[in-house]
């Protein structure tokens, strides 16, 4: 009984892992070799925010309120998409009105490079899979970020 959980188990993660990484477009890109590593880190990024939002979330409202840091307003723990790269490369914790927040499906990491200096512009918005336009919500800003190590 044991092994057919077991069996069974691997066998959501790995469906979980391929369609998110099918859902990120990691296998539509044409001219960008994806290897497995890249699959699973995009896939684990997604699933872990999708099963555990709540529980990151709560554990940094935590944290911070010990600290006396608490954010003000609504909090949501959503994944980050960096723009160029295609694809997850973590999740980050947003804050606003709550009626803002709810519409927040993702960050837009967006890296800007003016001469000797780079710079990462992190912005909170309404899709999974940004187009040309980003759809930036307004009012929302992005207040911690989680790193995950696959």
């Amino acid at each position: 009984m044991k092994r057919i959980r077991q069996a069974v188990l691997v066998a959501v993660l790995s469906v979980s892992i391929l369609v998110g990484g099918m859902m990120s477009g990691a296998f539509v890109r044409p001219a960008h070799a994806v290897g497995l590593g890249s699959i699973l880190k995009v896939g684990g990024i997604i699933l872990a925010v999708s099963v555990f939002g709540k529980q990151i979330n709560s554990f940094i409202d935590n944290a911070l309120g010990q600290r006396e840091a608490a954010a003000v307003g609504a909090t949501k723990v959503v994944p980050i998409f960096s723009v160029g790269q295609g694809g997850y490369i973590g999740a980050a914790q947003v804050v606003g009105l709550p009626a803002n927040v709810k519409l927040v499906q993702g960050v837009a990491a967006v890296n800007v490079v003016l001469g000797n200096i780079s710079g990462t512009g992190l912005l909170p918005i309404s899709t999974k899979k940004p187009g040309r336009s980003l759809d930036r919500v307004s009012g929302v800003g992005v207040n911690a970020i989680i790193d995950f190590h696959i």
